[in-house]
């Protein structure tokens, strides 16, 4: 009686839920999953995302009356990156101490006027799901098209974040959908209304101190190499304006200073409001609301005071002699290495030739002489297989593109051991003369390839199409979207890169130099090299070794 009943028991779960569910182990004891082809009962039935024609593409801009940008890309999910663009950076700082977008960076997301502290602003985002931080980010890879550096510090729930460009600011949040009112009115506060208190711009002091002492001392030496070649391109004028505050103006930036700067740079014309993941409407809706008839703490906007010098490519050299042999202690140091960037003017993200520009840095690629990897993680160019593939002793050639609104540099990073400089130098000035040979059909598609795959992956991360939606409609006013620029990618030729690359080699060189200096040659030389036919450095004869 009881197996009979047992079996009947079996019987009805099976027509209730399915005969999956019944399924034996062969210890004998019951399934304890469902299946996965038959509907669960009760569960409400699934909506998906649907679009029409083209406005799956669309990214919608809207200007308030005010001068304020609002423009939104929608995309599918629960979570939404939202933040303010700010065109304000270090390149401003010609009329101020420069340091100021420094301190401005670690003051963000402080008290303000309706929020009493930092504690609470994260409480007030907890309740929305996930955990918050704050952190910055090195300010260029290539412009803002091509912002392909993952954003690690951007994760998929609740955070804020602020950083500082050498020409714009940013201030994120990414958050569940249904708080977008809370988080926009979280933004206007922390952008319009920080209270800047003694106390926190002490503290500021005591964080940047701690960073400049870290910069020097840690051993990836690329974040100081990328202060010293863009000082070393634009002596003493916008990009060439230290990103990072010096030690001798830290006392000097207070309160009076932060909001003066912010009067003339923090106004309505100068900011974009970008949203993705969230309805366009529903945006515009909320910068209504918060930021049209905001009065900023600081007083009237006076926009007359903003300083509009464009960029005056220099070139000359930064040399810092440091000594690299204690930089990583511990049971496998990092061998002593002299660090050499050498970089050339290419051109502005506005202009058609960044693309074959953008192609070139793709093409030159580089990395570490311990990269794994294959096809696909740039193993096939040209700096892999011309410099470190043949040069053992090399410890790294990388080549960097930088590009802002009126100028560009294009450079390559390379570091060995210091007895080897010079002949490091000769193979970096060698690898730009041949830049203007005709590039290769497979390595040209190939570059194109990579650069295209690497941009549309990156597109697929919320918090980057953000980044790329907010800087395109800051310096242009509009968007160009991804299968577009994907086109002009696919359009660039052999001769596009010949003629780019002979225009950036009629430009003096900029040089920046880190470690043991001894066997560095002059500037002269290497200027010398770059105007040769084949790059080679002068010879020098000595008599005794």
């Amino acid at each position: 009686m009881a197996a009979h009943m047992s079996r009947l028991r079996g019987w009805s779960r099976a027509q209730r839920f399915g005969i999956a569910v019944c399924r034996q182990y062969s210890s004998g004891s019951a399934y304890p999953s469902v299946s996965l082809s038959t509907p669960l009962p009760g569960i409400p039935k699934p909506v998906f995302a649907s679009v029409d024609g083209q406005e799956k593409y669309e990214t919608k801009i809207t200007t308030l009356e005010n001068g304020l940008k609002v423009a939104s890309q929608n995309k599918f999910g629960q979570f939404c990156t939202v933040g303010i663009l700010v065109n304000s950076g270090s390149r401003h700082e010609a009329k101020y101490p420069s340091g100021i977008a420094h301190f401005l960076e670690k003051l963000s997301f402080s008290s303000t006027a309706q929020f009493e502290s930092k504690d609470e602003i994260l409480l007030t985002l907890e309740k929305h799901g996930g955990i918050c931080d704050c952190q910055t980010s090195r300010s260029e890879t290539f412009s803002f098209l091509f912002y392909l550096f993952c954003l690690s510090h951007f994760i998929q729930h609740v955070l804020f974040v602020s950083v500082i460009y050498r020409d714009t600011t940013m201030y994120a949040v990414s958050a569940e959908v249904k708080g977008l009112d809370t988080v926009v009115n979280l933004l206007s506060d922390a952008v319009l209304q920080p209270r800047l208190l003694d106390e926190e711009i002490e503290m500021t002091r005591m964080a940047v101190r701690f960073e400049l002492e870290d910069l020097n001392m840690r051993p990836d030496p690329e974040p100081l190499l990328t202060e010293m070649i863009h000082a070393a391109a634009y002596r003493g004028n916008t990009v060439g304006l230290p990103r990072f505050c010096p030690p001798e103006n830290v006392e000097k930036i207070d309160r009076k200073l932060l909001h003066k700067y912010l009067q003339s740079y923090y106004c309505p014309q100068r900011m974009v409001l970008a949203g993705v993941g969230v309805e366009h409407e529903q945006l515009v809706q909320c910068a209504r609301k918060y930021l049209l008839n905001v009065k900023p703490v600081w007083g009237a906007s006076t926009p007359a005071n903003v300083d509009k010098s464009v960029a005056q490519y220099t070139g000359g050299i930064v040399k810092m002699v440091k000594d690299m042999s204690d930089v990583s202690l511990g049971p496998t140091p990092i061998p002593e290495l002299t660090h050499i960037m050498i970089g050339l003017e290419s051109c502005s993200f506005l202009e058609d030739d960044f693309i074959p520009f953008a192609v070139l840095n793709m093409m030159m690629g580089g990395g570490g002489s311990f990269s794994a990897g294959g096809p696909g993680k740039g193993m096939f160019t040209r700096l892999y297989l011309n410099v470190l593939n043949r040069h053992h002793w090399m410890y790294n050639a990388t080549s960097y593109h930088h590009s802002y609104e009126d100028s560009g540099l294009l450079c390559i990073h390379a570091s060995a051991d210091p007895r080897q400089v010079r002949e490091m130098v000769e193979i970096i000035t060698r690898e730009f003369i041949q830049m203007t040979g005709t590039a290769g059909e497979m390595e040209l598609e190939r570059a194109k390839t990579q650069l295209k795959s690497m941009l549309m992956m990156n597109l697929e991360s919320r918090p980057v199409i953000f980044e790329d939606v907010g800087r395109q409609v800051l310096a242009t006013g509009k968007r160009k979207l991804p299968h577009e620029l994907c086109e002009l990618i696919s359009n660039v030729t052999a001769s596009d890169i010949k003629r780019v690359t002979t225009k950036m080699l009629r430009s003096k060189p900029a040089v920046a130099a880190l470690g043991d200096l001894t066997e560095l040659p002059s500037y002269e030389d290497i200027q010398a090299a770059l105007s040769s036919k084949d790059g080679r450095l002068p010879r020098i004869y000595r008599l005794f070794r």
